[in-house]
């Protein structure tokens, strides 16, 4: 890999690490479930960009499939509280 490649990803991961820092501090803060959710979701795919980066730092594509399962999931299950919530809200359980 070269040089200006490998700083690039290196910027990269500091960068998305950075923003998950704030994403996590939203998860922990609040200040309603909704915003919880919302940065549970944008963590799991932050963590998914990780790996993604990851993987063509170290040249192991094998990994992207990998982040591309978890982002999914992540998304699925945002999906699945939404919906909870929604019918929770409209009194339906």
């Amino acid at each position: 890999m070269s040089t200006w490649l490998q700083v690039i990803t290196q910027g990269a991961l500091g960068a998305i690490s950075i923003a998950m820092l704030f994403s996590l501090h939203r998860l922990v803060r609040g200040p309603s479930l909704t915003d919880r959710v919302v940065a549970l979701d944008l963590f799991s795919l932050q963590t998914a960009a990780v790996i993604t980066v990851y993987a063509l730092w170290v040249g192991q594509p094998e990994l992207v499939d990998v982040a591309l399962v978890l982002a999914v999931i992540g998304s699925m299950g945002t999906i699945v509280i939404a919906r909870y919530l929604y019918s929770a809200r409209r009194g339906q359980r």
